[in-house]
């Protein structure tokens, strides 16, 4: 998969998608993003990027810890993701935030800029993330931290989607995706160095970090429907493979992730799935 088309891809995917990003009736990103925060403990006064902030689901809560005399800076490739974090911001009245887009990639800030980098599930998107992650010590302080969370991928599980997802995939998704969207090839892609715990231990420290800790955790996934689920689907990660369907396999796919998800809901149609999350944390090494 050729890195410049699958990070134009991505880009366009969030731009597109950042009206309804992490909205209509279905919660995932925010309650992770509160328990990233406090897994990484920003403190009052520290300096705090959240890297792919979308529309801020850790940078809020990173930003009352840090306090009025703290920073917290939220970038992302998708200029209408931060435009709505901007508007989510004015309407907080959250001084401290600065919002910038900015390639997450090469991030260009000055050397010492950061007690604290934050990530989620943003990390996962960078087409070379182990490289890109090696250019963030640079800008963090002596002893920063990083935090970020990732999916737990499981080797049959399909990618963006939780395993309780994998059996309602019908056959002819896969076979509609091109061969660089295959599930072997997305799951190669993003399971290369993140589902193995010491080869993401060993990754981090070719980086430049150290004390790295991997703590999985379920995260509830809650949604109003099993079609607003749906619908949220097209808002996150898994539009890149909507986007590459036709629309009679789509409608498929809709149909099929509906029923199947029907069989999951309450008593009042509403959904609570229990998703595994992969929180890590590091710090600069010395």
């Amino acid at each position: 998969m050729d890195s410049t088309a699958y990070k134009s891809g991505v880009t366009n995917a969030f731009k597109n998608a950042a009206d309804s990003y992490d909205r209509g009736g279905v919660g995932f990103f925010t309650p992770m993003g509160r328990r990233l925060v406090e897994l990484a403990a920003p403190q009052p006064g520290e300096r705090v990027l959240d890297v792919g902030c979308g529309r801020g689901a850790a940078l809020f809560p990173a930003a009352r810890a840090v306090g009025p005399t703290g920073r917290a800076v939220g970038i992302d490739i998708a200029d209408t993701m931060i435009e709505a974090a901007r508007a989510e911001a004015a309407r907080a009245g959250a001084e401290n935030v600065e919002l910038l887009v900015m390639d997450a990639e090469r991030p260009s800030f000055a050397r010492h800029s950061f007690e604290l980098v934050l990530g989620s599930y943003s990390i996962l998107f960078l087409p070379d993330a182990p490289a890109a992650l090696a250019r963030y010590p640079r800008i963090m302080t002596a002893g920063g931290r990083l935090a970020f969370t990732c999916p737990v991928f499981e080797a049959d599980s399909f990618p963006f989607l939780p395993p309780v997802f994998t059996p309602m995939i019908p056959a002819s998704v896969p076979a509609a995706l091109p061969a660089d969207w295959q599930p072997s090839e997305l799951r190669r892609r993003y399971n290369s160095w993140l589902s193995d715990v010491e080869l993401l231990r060993a990754t981090l420290g070719e980086a430049g970090f150290t004390d790295v800790t991997v703590r999985d955790e379920a995260v509830p996934m809650t949604a109003e429907s099993p079609a607003a689920w749906v619908d949220w689907s097209h808002t996150q990660g898994m539009r890149l493979l909507w986007e590459r369907l036709p629309e009679p396999v789509a409608g498929e796919l809709r149909d099929s992730l509906i029923a199947g998800l029907s069989e999951l809901s309450g008593p009042d149609g509403s959904l609570v799935i229990e998703t595994p999350v992969r929180f890590v944390t590091a710090r600069v090494g010395s």
